[in-house]
């Protein structure tokens, strides 16, 4: 450090050495802590990308449980509908309503699958993807028990 101009004279002197000495550790220690602040910095923003990635998969998933919540809630209303309204209004109500019930649950069916199987490239996920095989099984079957709650609604 260099005496300021108008220092008290007590301000002590020192060499051009020892300022050199100085400044180099200073400067050493600031590099080196900048260097594992840096680290550290990076280190936080990968793994709050992956967390990001993490949430957007078990998003997906929820959406999907809603779609299929949605659909199995329209087939029970339609099957139950039909069954329920036989003899309280006319007979083509009763009929349009738990078809239009059943074919709103194979909607959600089929709109559950597209959801899910468009996919969001989040950066590497921790958490796996549920399988797309499982998914069509699942509400490929699904469907088929809709379309035979349509054919059971109708032959009533």
């Amino acid at each position: 450090m260099r005496k300021p101009d108008g220092a008290p004279a007590r301000w002590p002197e020192m060499s051009t050495e020892t300022e050199t000495s100085n400044a180099k550790k200073e400067l050493t220690y600031s590099a080196r802590h900048l260097e594992k602040s840096a680290g550290r910095q990076q280190d936080s923003a990968d793994r709050r990308t992956e967390l990001a990635a993490d949430r957007t998969v078990l998003a997906a998933e929820r959406t999907y449980a809603a779609w299929v919540r949605t659909g199995l809630a329209a087939l029970a209303s339609g099957v139950g509908a039909g069954a329920l309204l036989e003899h309280v209004v006319p007979d083509w109500l009763g009929l349009a309503t738990g078809s239009l019930l059943v074919v709103f649950a194979g909607f959600c069916f089929i709109a559950a699958v597209w959801r899910e199987m468009m996919r969001v490239a989040p950066p590497r996920p921790d958490t796996p993807r549920l399988p797309s095989n499982l998914l069509i099984g699942v509400n490929g079957f699904l469907l088929l028990v809709c379309i035979a709650a349509l054919v059971g609604v109708w032959i009533r």
